[in-house]
């Protein structure tokens, strides 16, 4: 019975911990950027813009992993409603290897910048 009482602790100490831990309510931010598929960009970061257009779209449409990079270099893993579906709103709103402002939630997951779109339009 002691040990029991004495695992309730612990994890009633992981949890508070964990709870404190977690960002409250992170304000949105917008990020702008390109849209590129992650795979391509991680191994050849020229793979960008209209000249990857045509390639990448084949990747983007099977549902790969998509990032957006910054004019600074910066890269931001895309996730959220943009991403479901095989990034069909990414597909259909033609957001690929063109210009783009991102709203959403930023946070870091191993080691990596993690974009949560919440709206995503082509940059004026």
């Amino acid at each position: 019975m002691r040990m029991m009482s004495r695992r309730l602790a612990q994890l009633a100490a992981c949890a508070v911990f964990v709870a404190f831990s977690a960002p409250l309510g992170a304000a949105p931010m917008t990020v702008k950027g390109e849209v590129v598929d992650l795979t391509c960009y991680k191994g050849d970061k020229a793979k960008m813009g209209e000249g990857h257009k045509g390639c990448g779209m084949s990747c983007v449409k099977k549902g790969n992993p998509l990032a957006i990079v910054t004019p600074d270099g910066q890269v931001y893993n895309l996730a959220g409603a943009y991403t479901d579906n095989k990034n069909a709103k990414i597909v259909e709103g033609e957001l690929f290897a063109v210009p783009v402002e991102v709203t959403g939630e930023v946070a870091e997951k191993d080691g990596a910048k993690v974009i949560t779109a919440t709206t995503m339009k082509k940059a004026a």
